[in-house]
């Protein structure tokens, strides 16, 4: 996260405390924002039509690559040489994930655009 995101992550949290008498822990805030995320996306992904599924893997596949850059960066960047070993470790996992999603989301469009061709070709 770059830090005017993280920034205005901080000043969202810091408003809901203040507009709730801090009532909402910023952890708790920030963690209710994940888990309605995960729903969103379980709901969007499964209810695309076959018919979009390989355009929807194109642009998976874009998405992990920039992930598989930021974790390069995580992985390899100078400054994590400093001792903090949490972000070259959390870099590797990334990595790998993306990878195996870039991967995966090739195989499974190559099969389902060869379901497309004719059988003689």
């Amino acid at each position: 996260m770059d830090a005017t995101a993280e920034h205005t992550a901080d000043a969202v949290t810091a408003a809901v405390s203040v507009v709730t008498g801090g009532a909402i822990d910023p952890f708790t805030f920030r963690l209710a924002i994940f888990v309605l995320a995960i729903f969103v996306g379980y709901f969007v992904v499964w209810s695309v039509t076959p018919a979009l599924h390989t355009p929807l893997m194109s642009v998976t596949n874009a998405i992990s690559s920039v992930i598989v850059v930021g974790a390069l960066l995580a992985v390899g960047v100078a400054l994590a040489a400093d001792g903090n070993w949490i972000s070259k470790f959390f870099g590797f996992i990334a990595l790998v994930l993306a990878s195996v999603n870039i991967f995966g989301g090739f195989l499974v469009t190559q099969r389902m655009l060869a379901m497309y061709k004719k059988k003689g070709s």
